[in-house]
Formats: C-alpha cells, sequence, structure tokens
C-alpha cells in the first residue's frame, strides 16, 4: 500500500446489491468508468465480491462494491449469498438494482429489510429504463438508469453524494497533544514486522502527530531508554506496540503518559468503552470456557504471532485456567457466539467503523463481552490504568 493512499478502512463503502443479472456489474462499470466487472447476459455472472477503490465527490475516497446476485442457487449459491450478507456489515451506503422489465421482486424487499434492520441508507436503481415500458415514478431516493446507454449514471453519482452523512471527525492522537510536543513511538523490528514498511496505526500516529504541529520520534523497543535518557525535552506522551507494553512500562518514567496503538484504535473506531468494560471478562474465566480471538486483517501466521501464540500464552498465565481458543481473520466473523466466554479483537485497522460496531453489536446481541488485543494485554499486565490516563485530558 502506497503511503499517499487512503485505505480501504478508511473509505466509505458503496455496495451494489440486487437480484442476478439486475445489471449491478454493468451500473458499477459504468460509475467507475472502467470494467472493472465481468458483464454477461448469464445470470450469476458475478461469483464474488469486486471492490474498487476511487475518488466519488462530493464523498471522496470510496470503496465500490460490486456483489453476487441475492437470488443465487445451490450450494456455490448459498456461500455467495452468505458473502454479500457479510459485505452488508460493512457497508456505509448501499444500491440497490432493479431490472426495470421485470419490477421489485420479493428477494430485492428482502433485502430492503435488510438495509432497514441495519440503518443503511439506501438507493433504489431501476437499471434499462431504455427498454422497460412503463417505469414507474420516481420517489425520494430512487432513480431510472440505462448501463448500456449511460444514461441517468452521472444523476446516480450525484444522489450517491447525497446520501452520505459528514461523521464526526475522529483524531487518532492529535486531540491529546499539543503543539511543539515530543511523541515516542515505539516500533519493534521483529520477524512479524512488514518488510519495508510500518503498519497502518504506526503510519496513522506519525500524520496526525505531524498534523498536530507536534514532534514524532519512532525507536525501536531496544533503543527506548538510550532516546529518553538523551532528550533534551521530555517527551509527553509514549505509544507502543502492545506486544512490548510490560517492557516500555517499566522503562517510561511514571510522569510521562503511555498507551499503544491498539488502544489508540479501539478508541479510533469508537469502541474503547466497550472494550474497556469487556476486558474485566477476563478475571472471571474458568477452566473450558471457549475465548474467540479475532482479527481483521489476513496476514501470514508466524510463529510467535500475537493472535494465534501470544495472547493464549498470556491468557492461560493470567488466569490459571485450561481455556479453548478459536480464530478468525479478515472479513471473516463468527455468526453465532453463544458459546464464546469472551471476544479479544484487534484494534480494526483494517476493517471500517461499520464493520467493527456491527461485530460489537453481534457480542452485545448474544451477552458477550468483548475487548481488543491492547486492552487485554494492559489489564493482564496491571497497566491499564496508567495506559488510559491521557484521555482523561480530554
Amino acid at each position: 500500500m502506497s503511503l499517499n493512499s487512503v485505505p480501504n478502512s478508511e473509505r466509505i463503502h458503496i455496495g451494489f446489491f440486487g437480484r442476478r443479472n439486475a445489471g449491478k456489474s454493468s451500473i458499477v462499470n459504468a460509475i467507475t468508468n472502467q470494467k472493472l466487472s465481468v458483464v454477461s447476459d448469464i445470470a450469476g455472472t458475478t461469483t464474488d465480491p469486486v471492490k474498487k477503490a476511487m475518488e466519488l465527490l462530493p464523498i471522496g475516497p470510496v470503496l465500490i462494491i460490486d456483489t453476487p446476485g441475492f437470488d443465487d442457487e445451490g450450494e456455490l449459491g448459498r456461500l455467495r449469498v452468505n458473502t454479500t450478507q457479510r459485505i452488508l456489515n460493512s457497508v456505509d451506503i448501499a444500491v440497490l438494482v432493479i431490472d426495470s422489465e421485470c419490477g421489485k421482486s420479493p428477494v430485492d424487499e428482502k433485502l430492503i429489510n435488510i438495509f432497514n434492520d441495519k440503518s443503511i441508507p439506501y438507493i433504489t436503481v431501476y437499471n434499462k429504463s431504455d427498454i422497460a415500458v412503463g417505469m414507474p415514478d420516481a420517489k425520494k431516493n430512487e432513480i431510472a438508469v440505462s448501463a448500456l446507454l449511460g444514461t441517468g449514471i452521472n444523476e446516480l453519482k450525484e444522489l450517491i453524494g447525497s446520501m452520505y452523512i459528514q461523521k464526526n471527525e475522529r483524531k487518532f492522537v492529535a486531540d491529546i497533544i499539543n503543539p511543539g510536543e515530543y511523541v515516542v513511538l515505539v516500533v519493534p523490528i521483529d520477524s512479524a514486522a512488514p518488510k519495508g514498511r510500518l503498519i497502518l496505526p504506526q503510519q496513522q500516529a506519525i500524520r496526525d502527530i505531524l498534523d498536530a504541529g507536534a514532534y514524532a520520534v519512532a525507536v525501536k523497543d531496544d533503543g527506548l531508554e538510550e532516546v529518553l535518557h538523551n532528550m533534551a525535552i521530555k517527551p509527553s506522551l509514549v505509544i507502543t506496540d502492545s506486544q512490548v507494553f510490560e517492557r516500555v512500562n517499566q522503562i517510561v518514567p511514571k510522569d510521562i503518559m503511555l498507551t499503544s496503538f491498539s488502544i489508540l484504535m479501539a478508541r479510533y473506531k469508537g469502541f474503547l468503552d466497550i472494550a474497556a468494560e469487556g476486558v474485566t471478562a477476563i478475571d472471571s474465566l474458568k477452566d473450558g470456557d471457549t475465548v474467540l480471538i479475532s482479527e481483521g486483517c489476513t496476514h501470514h501466521r508466524q510463529c510467535d504471532d500475537i493472535g494465534t501464540v501470544k495472547l493464549p500464552a498470556w491468557l492461560n498465565s493470567y488466569t490459571g485456567c485450561e481455556l479453548s481458543y478459536e480464530f478468525t481473520s479478515g472479513t471473516g466473523f463468527c455468526d453465532s457466539l453463544e458459546k464464546y466466554s469472551l471476544i479479544i479483537h484487534c484494534g480494526g485497522c483494517m476493517l471500517n467503523e461499520r464493520e467493527i460496531m456491527n461485530r460489537m453489536h453481534a457480542a452485545y446481541e448474544y451477552g458477550v463481552p468483548i475487548t481488543n488485543y491492547g486492552i487485554a494485554i494492559a489489564h493482564m499486565k496491571g497497566i491499564l490504568k496508567r495506559s488510559m490516563e491521557c484521555f482523561k485530558i480530554l
């Protein structure tokens, strides 16, 4: 990923839904002005979600998602419909494409019910308006287009743009520091670190610090003590990778605020309070309980992977219990959560806010406490209170 590109997790997700052969892919191609999706008269041509990052004014950076038909059939069709349902968990704006010749069907009505249940703003697009007879009167957030002729496409873009409601812009760290202050970033470089680049939370922290008019000092964990000793100006904040939280806590003087990238990401994504409340469930775990550890990315697992190796080891040591573990990664998340006693989620840097909040809501619906990596580690290492003190200045 380019350092100058907007990550997909920070883009507005716009999903195109409907029955097979309604023209979803043709409309997506017209909007993106590219042959992004394969188009055919054969129903079910789109078998997997197709995504395209682009700029769409006045929204800005968006992610366009073309989905398989919601009426797909057979065993493979069922899997494709399940994939489309997962996409719905991350969509900020939905576009329902209807074949004007066929009209609205029970499948379309089912999709509308899902949009309403999930509070997803949506647009109804009647495609193939060039050949349809007796088009319905346009209503609010409805539009007739012809992907074949390109008519109505610009108006559709404008309508999509009007659906976007600007959210309160959250800061990653800029709102808890002042111009001219120094912030030290502890960035371990081990076998799990990506070659030649920083991970997204580290990039976000640096950019946010610079935007605040402050100064970022990046250091590996084995050089932290020397850097702090040699700094002429005491830093106001140290941000560390959670994996070295305990060691960094021992090095950083108590009069310097300390937190982690993971905890900052939980606040940025809007679930810090939920995660801080859920972490107390660690103290109630007992033999035989099952813990779900979930990551938003799909990186290659290393022998010392934090999610599948380090966290289970720390939990076993802290609780003294024989626990069972299950793991998910990427956009996959369990449909049923009742068997879990606790969910520990990553910071969610690769997931957009709607996807994260859908997972939080699912945990709430099943009555399962949920927390995140950084908060769980800080709790088990006895430094959670300190790691949250920087937010008390807000």
